[in-house]
């Protein structure tokens, strides 16, 4: 059985009461974000039970991974697994609530905007919505090249000159292989444009590899060798992290942080720091659709916070994944509501950015 499939098979084994004890134990949680004692839930049990029933439940759920007892505390908290287990099969998602859906459509008010000020603005709602960090990943530019220029500035730095058909302009200094000359550069760059025409970044890098492999002999070995700089230059982890929109990291330390926290938090602040990392792990979306949760060690990039991520892609007008939003927080997110707002957010972005492209 794979570790993915265990928790629904665990779920399926836990009769009426022990399902309820641990729904109930790790609603508690989410809401305090502290312990949920047995006589806590005496009283607020459907049937009526001793608390020393319920202490047995909670051995048992214990003994199955799905709760934990922190310090000699004698109440439980679910553990990873056993949040996972609540997210997958006990939690339920509503609608987004009204006051919540009015301050993301006010976002979208000044449509004068160009797209990312809008995602800028998008973060920073969802911010102080969720109370958490957000992480809004912006569209790639996928309009197509025109032409393509390298210029020299020194023997180790050069420029690469991206026009595109809506006159967007990118220039990227990068660092040369050795040796080039302006005869290599010429031909690299006669070599690119021949293949561009019409194609988008993403359909350029595919034509040069294929093109690259199958007439290796026609280009020069030292323009062959600026090409392929000009490939990884465009996969470069400074366009990852301009794409990256990271608002409301104070809201992960709100006054109720223990000092044991203040670890957490800081490895957190580090790891958003290294947004190349979080904008590649974001493009992991799109892999699928709709939203994804990953809580703690789950998502390798915050395992050593003990965060949860509530991701969703958005797509552009051709039903192609072209970003991220997303929420982050710690692993007692209020997920109930946090997922219908990323879900929410997302569709809206992608109908922003759909209605802009056929504008």
């Amino acid at each position: 059985m794979t570790d993915h499939n265990r928790p629904a098979a665990i779920m399926s084994e836990l009769n009426d009461r022990s399902r309820e004890v641990f729904r109930r134990v790790v609603e508690g949680y989410l809401a305090s974000g502290g312990p949920v004692g047995s006589r806590t839930l005496s009283r607020t049990m459907s049937e009526k039970i001793s608390a020393a029933t319920i202490r047995n439940v909670m051995q048992d759920l214990e003994y199955l991974g799905l709760l934990g007892s922190p310090h000699t505390s004698s109440g439980r908290i679910p553990t990873q697994t056993g949040l996972r287990m609540f997210v997958d099969g006990v939690l339920e998602v509503g609608e987004v609530a009204a006051e919540d859906r009015d301050l993301i459509d006010a976002t979208m008010g000044n449509r004068q905007s160009d797209v990312g000020t809008l995602l800028d603005r998008i973060g920073s709602t969802l911010s102080g919505i969720t109370q958490g960090a957000s992480l809004v990943l912006t569209p790639k530019h996928e309009a197509p090249i025109k032409h393509i220029e390298f210029v020299s500035l020194s023997a180790e730095r050069a420029l690469v000159v991206l026009v595109f058909a809506d006159s967007h302009v990118e220039n990227r200094v990068f660092t040369p292989p050795p040796g080039q000359t302006p005869s290599s550069m010429r031909e690299a760059a006669n070599f690119l444009n021949a293949l561009a025409a019409g194609k988008t970044l993403t359909e350029l890098r595919k034509s040069v590899t294929a093109e690259i492999s199958t007439h290796r002999q026609e280009i020069d070995i030292l323009a062959r060798q600026l090409v392929e700089t000009g490939l990884v230059l465009w996969e470069n982890p400074g366009e990852q992290s301009e794409r990256l929109i990271v608002r409301g990291r104070a809201n992960l330390l709100d006054g109720t942080t223990e000092a044991l926290d203040f670890d957490r938090i800081r490895h957190l602040f580090d790891d958003l720091e290294r947004k190349r990392d979080i904008a590649e792990f974001l493009e992991l979306t799109e892999e699928g659709e709709g939203v994804r949760i990953f809580i703690g060690s789950e998502n390798k990039l915050f395992s050593l916070s003990g965060s949860s991520l509530v991701v969703s892609p958005y797509m552009n007008a051709d039903r192609k994944i072209i970003g991220a939003v997303g929420v982050i927080g710690p692993t007692r997110l209020n997920y109930g509501r946090i997922v219908p707002i990323v879900d929410y957010t997302a569709q809206l972005v992608g109908r922003l950015i759909s209605d802009r492209s056929r504008g």
